[in-house]
């Protein structure tokens, strides 16, 4: 008996250190998902998130696999059992869920359970999602639930906390989304800049050359060539914000793809050299992807327009359950004691904060004439 408690809260520890470690609301579902049923030895687990509409914005399973449930259909509504545990905000601990009064049946392909706990999630008065358990794998005496109350008190501590990680992971996407407009909105500041002065430029040496067609055709010649020299750069500047500026598919590529696609796009618009090379990677959190590309696109901007140099290569390997990402330059390089006016200069500190927002680490490594490398680990999930 006295050492039940200590493997519980040994279980909900780990538990709870599993879900903090993610930032995306998706991969914290699924955290919450996966830790409550191996938590309570359970066959299956599942989490809704209503919407307003009596149906789910989100649900998420373990212990059904994907063909599993692909086969089960559409997303459940709210009514039955699911509807008890979010309108009444209780928690539902039960025999035998066939033989509950609730109970309206489920699709032909969905696997047969019997005993249940569930729990509301709530945040405050609010309840933002239902959080429950089925086939316990222990003995079930005749008419007894296979979960128990020591069970419920654990879940019931689970979901306190699920609900603090899921209501930090909507405050984080959120602020997330704030940053991605304010820096598309830079973005678009910075390209009406760069682009109208090229534009600019190119209308006067066009107007030049037009007057000197005439009575001065080498001179003519000469500023058409500069015409074509100033599209070239306006092209460059476009391509460039165009690869700044379009969302990252990294939902439906993976970061590998989405690194591939971009850097094959800016080898294309600039006279340097630009390589991919990955290793061994495995899928990592979704947080830690996206911090990746970011740094990926800041330090690959950087080498670009401020290094001068001819090449630049770009390696994402694994590196223990984790990966690192290195963007190495042939570039001018920069004075290591002069890091803070580097820093501020080729956006350093947010790419720390990138790294370090997501539990990983960027290390620099430049000198003058020699290049830079700069180098992010992210320890995986």
């Amino acid at each position: 008996m006295s050492q039940q408690p200590s493997t519980g809260l040994a279980a909900v520890s780990t538990a709870l250190l599993a879900m903090s470690r993610h930032l995306e609301v998706r991969d914290v579902l699924k955290t919450i998902v996966a830790s409550a049923r191996e938590l309570l030895d359970a066959q299956y687990a599942a989490l809704g998130v209503p919407d307003d509409h009596g149906g789910f914005a989100q649900f998420v399973v373990d212990g059904i696999s994907d063909a599993q449930w692909k086969a089960i259909g559409p997303l459940p509504r709210q009514h039955g059992i699911l509807a008890a545990m979010l309108h009444d905000a209780k928690p539902e601990r039960l025999a035998d869920v066939r033989k509950d009064p609730r109970f309206e049946g489920w699709p032909a392909e969905h696997p047969e359970m019997s005993d249940f706990l569930g729990l509301p999630i709530k945040d405050g008065d609010e309840v933002i999602g239902a959080l429950f358990l089925a086939n316990k794998s222990c003995p079930k005496p005749q008419g007894d639930c296979g979960f128990t109350e020591e069970d419920e008190e654990l879940l019931s501590i689970l979901a306190q906390h699920a609900a603090i990680a899921l209501t930090n992971a909507r405050l984080y996407e959120r602020s997330r989304e704030l940053t991605i407009a304010e820096e598309r909105s830079r973005l678009a500041h910075e390209l009406h800049d760069a682009v109208s002065q090229k534009l600019f430029s190119l209308r006067l040496t066009a107007q030049a050359a037009a007057a000197l067609v005439d009575r001065d055709p080498a001179r003519a010649k000469g500023e058409l060539q500069q015409v074509a020299a100033l599209a070239a750069e306006a092209t460059e500047e476009l391509r460039a914000a165009v690869v700044e500026l379009r969302p990252a598919a990294l939902d439906e590529d993976g970061l590998i793809n989405t690194l591939r696609t971009q850097i094959h796009v800016l080898d294309r618009a600039h006279s340097a050299t630009v390589t991919f090379d990955t290793c061994g990677m495995k899928a990592l959190p979704a947080a830690q992807e996206e911090a990746l590309l970011r740094v990926a696109q800041e330090a690959l901007h950087n080498a670009l327009r401020h290094s001068g140099a001819k090449k630049v290569d770009v390696v994402l390997a694994r590196r223990g359950q984790g990966a690192v990402l290195s963007i190495t330059d042939s570039g001018k390089g920069f004075e290591p004691r002069e890091i803070r006016r580097a820093g501020r200069h080729l956006g350093l500190v947010s790419m720390r904060d990138r790294a370090s927002g997501v539990g990983g680490r960027l290390r620099v490594v430049s000198a003058p004439g020699k290049g830079t490398t700069i180098e992010m680990e992210v320890p995986g999930g």
